[in-house]
């Protein structure tokens, strides 16, 4: 936020950075309007003198081309996709240029300040002349602070403009493709501020909402490939129950050792398979013995003739030390999603997690850094400072990024995967950098599978790119499992809130901003595999 004394300075503040456009305090500014019907109005600087002297020494530092003169020129009364981009282009170049000639003027009042109290300068000037031209420098460099910090807004309202466009976009994709009203598949500009108001409520009301009681999950959910257990977990003589989408099944290994998955209740009387045994490659149910095979073929009916009953089983495979199901009903897609972690690491924990929340309350929560200093105060975010902006920096198709100012790289991986690289330093001094510039780093994987609507199965596995020793530490897995559910209990009181809440009918999603990119484009991603979109958003994948 800007402290500025002045009231006007203030307003002037205020109205750039809802408009997220370059102005300047220089006297000689001037500003050409266009306008518009509905939307962002476009303001283009057409003169501005920076008093800068380009014969300096420094000047080869900040020699940037002045943008101004390619201010572009916009035809008619709707503003275009490309023309869109081009002004969007246009705003960077200028606050990238304001911003080098910002700093360069404090760099030359810095030096006339050493050139005033230089000791041969004062042999020629009274003690007065120099606090006379002291105080004029001290008030030319509050100036200059001022200005490098509208700077720093510009740049951080020109990226809310950008990010917001682009959310409109993706909004676009969802919309009814039978719609023909162009005013409300693509807002054209406006120079009202309460226009721009107007059409953020109205995106949010059409594209995030999330409330009410978690409804059935949508069959078109489940055709993926589903993580649900680690390799490590299922030995050949022992069983892995789990729920999937509100349905039982257990997952144990074939005499050949290859993985299965059959649902979890006997044929005979539905007692459930996984208080029994495995046996020479078949599970065993404990109520009378019948035995079943992987494909899900009872092999065994002991006490009976052996009759042709079958129970419904699940592609299943092993791959990355995981094992995957397929829960839909359309045939398997042929390749597995790749879940190791980055060359360099080692596996250092895998850990499952009961958790009694809905999946993508859970995804929402994962894909948000923005909360950590403010809710992880007792674990990792102990000490950080809270960011006067936090953004998540990612490509306009990708369901991928980083975070600044935290060296934290992130993703989510269709269909409840999320994958992130910590660059780790000092604690508590995550700032400043990214993880290319950390030395060391710790890579996660979390897997949330939806069990029921209210119960998530959480897999996570944390591994490293330094300390391979501590792999051989005795019980190190009890101490990664202790610091792990402690992360986990901070976030878990909120998320259940959150649940009790949307039970009763609220939006946790009403109103989404700019950090919560990522989380914003899982839901839209969701929305669209359950309204069987073809071409799925942020994605090369078509179902």
């Amino acid at each position: 936020m800007l402290c500025l004394s002045a009231s006007n300075a203030m307003s002037i503040v205020a109205t750039a950075a809802a408009l997220s456009l370059p102005i300047s305090f220089c006297r000689s500014t001037k500003l050409s309007t266009k306008k518009g019907v509905k939307g962002f109005r476009v303001f283009a600087v057409l003169g501005e003198e920076s008093g800068v002297d380009k014969k300096h020494a420094w000047s080869s530092l900040f020699d940037v081309e002045d943008p101004r003169p390619k201010n572009p020129k916009l035809e008619g009364k709707v503003l275009k996709a490309a023309q869109a981009l081009e002004v969007a282009r246009f705003d960077i170049q200028y606050c990238d240029w304001r911003a080098r000639q910002d700093v360069l003027t404090i760099m030359l009042l810095h030096e006339k300040v050493v050139e005033v109290l230089n000791p041969l300068a004062r042999e020629y000037k009274s003690i007065g002349t120099i606090k006379k031209e002291l105080a004029e420098l001290q008030e030319e460099l509050g100036q200059a602070h001022k200005e490098v910090h509208i700077s720093e807004a510009r740049v951080a309202t020109a990226l809310d403009k950008l990010a917001f466009m682009e959310e409109l976009v993706n909004d676009k994709l969802l919309q009814d493709r039978n719609t023909t009203d162009a005013e409300q598949a693509s807002p054209s500009p406006s120079t009202s501020t309460q226009s721009l108001d107007a059409v953020k409520r109205r995106r949010s009301r059409k594209g995030l909402n999330v409330s009410g009681p978690v409804q059935t999950y949508h069959p078109r959910l489940k055709n993926f490939w589903y993580p649900v257990a680690f390799s490590t977990n299922l030995k050949e003589d022992t069983m892995v129950p789990i729920d999937c989408f509100e349905e039982p099944w257990v997952l144990f290994r074939g005499k050949d050792g290859k993985p299965g998955c059959v649902q979890n209740t006997c044929a005979h009387r539905a007692c459930p398979l996984d208080l029994g045994t495995v046996k020479d490659g078949r599970i065993a149910c404990p109520y009378h013995g019948w035995e079943y095979s992987t494909d899900g073929k009872c092999e065994k009916m002991p006490s009976t003739k052996l009759r042709n009953v079958k129970i419904k089983s699940l592609p299943c495979f092993e791959q990355d030390g995981m094992l995957w199901i397929w829960p839909g009903d359309d045939p398997p897609a042929a390749t597995i999603p790749s879940l190791q972690p980055p060359a360099g690491f080692q596996i250092h924990a895998e850990l499952v997690i009961e958790l009694p929340v809905e999946h993508g309350l859970l995804l929402d929560n994962l894909l948000d850094l923005a909360h950590a200093p403010f809710t992880h105060t007792s674990t990792f975010a102990k000490g950080w400072s809270v960011p006067s902006f936090v953004k998540f920096l990612t490509p306009a198709s990708g369901l991928q990024g980083y975070w600044d100012p935290y060296p934290i790289d992130m993703e989510f991986r269709p269909p409840c995967m999320v994958l992130s690289t910590i660059g780790i330093s000092k604690p508590g001094k995550l700032e400043g950098q990214s993880t290319k510039q950390c030395s060391t780093h710790l890579h996660q994987l979390h897997v949330c599978l939806p069990s029921s609507r209210n119960k998530t199965r959480l897999l996570y596995r944390m591994s490293l790119d330094f300390a391979p020793v501590l792999k051989h530490i005795p019980f190190m897995h009890v101490l990664w499992r202790h610091f792990a559910e402690q992360v986990l209990n901070e976030d878990l009181r909120l998320v259940l809130g959150q649940q009790e809440r949307m039970n009763c009918g609220e939006n946790v999603w009403s109103c989404p901003v700019t950090y919560d990119k990522l989380g914003v484009r899982y839901r839209l991603w969701r929305e669209a595999v359950e309204q069987g979109i073809k071409q799925l958003p942020f994605t090369t994948k078509s179902v």
